[in-house]
C-alpha cells in the first residue's frame, strides 16, 4: 500500500492518528469500545490477536501509559500499517493466531484482547475485498481465538472479546475450564432495543460468579438523526479516550 491508497484518521478526538486503507476493512467504533473497557494498569503486558492496523491496542495504550504492547496480525499489509502506526511502542508479529511463533508461545500477558471476525460464511456472503473479508469472515474458528487468548494469559490475567450478540453462546462455550469470573456487557444501539454486540471478559483461574451487566446504550433517542448522537458515556470513550467501566 502507498500513501495514495491510505487515509490517516483521528481516533479518541485526535489523541491518536492511524493510517488505514482507503478501501477494504477500516477500523470503526468496535475496537475503540473494546479498548475502553480493559482495566489495564501501567507496567502490564498486553497482547492483541488480529490487531489489524492497531486500532484497539493503540487506543488502550493512549489511555494507559507504560504498557508493553504486542499485536499479532496475519495480513502482511495490515501488519505493516500497524508497525507504522505504533512505532516503537507496539511490537507487531506477522503470523496466524493458529500458528504463533515459538517466542510468542513462551510468553505470558496480563491482558489479551481480540475482535474476531463476526460472520460465519456458511450462513453469509463473503466480502469482495480480500482484506475486508479477512477481517469480517470467520476463517479461523472462534474456538481457536478463545483458546489462543486463554493460553497466552498469565495467572489471573484477563481475556477480552467483542463480538455479535448472536455468537455469545459460542463464545462462552469456547472458554476453557480454567477461565472464570466471566462478565458480559451487552451493547444496545438505543434504549429499549436488543443488544447487537457484546463485550465479554474472563479471568484465568477466576472464581467469581458469572455477571450479566445492564446494556450499554450507544445512541440517544429512539430513531436515527444526523449528527453525533452517542450517549455521554460512549461519547467520552470515543472522543476523549475515557475508560468504560463495566
Amino acid at each position: 500500500m502507498n500513501d495514495d491508497t491510505l487515509t490517516r484518521d483521528a481516533f479518541l478526538g485526535g489523541l491518536l492518528h492511524l493510517w488505514q486503507p482507503r478501501e477494504g476493512y477500516r477500523a470503526g467504533v468496535d475496537p475503540v469500545l473494546l479498548a475502553a473497557t480493559i482495566p489495564a494498569n501501567s507496567g502490564q503486558r498486553v497482547l492483541e490477536l488480529g490487531c489489524g492496523v492497531g486500532a484497539a491496542i493503540l487506543c488502550l495504550g493512549a489511555r494507559v501509559p507504560g504498557l508493553t504492547l504486542t499485536g499479532v496480525e496475519r495480513e502482511a499489509s495490515y501488519a505493516k500499517l500497524a508497525v507504522r502506526n505504533g512505532g516503537p511502542v507496539l511490537e507487531v508479529v506477522t503470523a496466524d493466531i493458529a500458528a504463533l511463533p515459538l517466542d510468542l508461545r513462551q510468553r505470558q500477558f496480563d491482558h489479551v484482547l481480540a475482535n474476531p471476525p463476526y460472520y460465519r460464511r456458511a450462513a453469509s456472503i463473503a466480502a469482495r475485498n480480500g482484506e475486508r473479508e479477512a477481517a469480517l469472515g470467520e476463517q479461523t474458528p472462534l474456538e481457536v481465538w478463545v483458546e489462543t487468548a486463554a493460553k497466552r494469559l498469565a495467572p489471573r490475567g484477563q481475556a477480552h472479546f467483542i463480538h455479535r450478540a448472536a455468537r455469545l453462546p459460542d463464545l462462552l462455550a469456547a472458554l476453557p475450564p480454567d477461565m472464570g469470573s466471566v462478565e458480559v456487557l451487552p451493547l444496545a444501539p438505543r434504549g429499549g432495543r436488543q443488544a447487537e454486540l457484546v463485550i465479554v471478559r474472563a479471568r484465568k483461574s477466576g472464581r467469581a460468579d458469572f455477571r450479566l451487566h445492564a446494556p450499554l446504550v450507544m445512541h440517544e433517542g429512539q430513531v436515527h438523526r444526523d449528527g453525533d448522537q452517542y450517549t455521554e458515556r460512549v461519547r467520552a470513550a470515543l472522543r476523549s479516550g475515557a475508560a468504560l467501566e463495566f
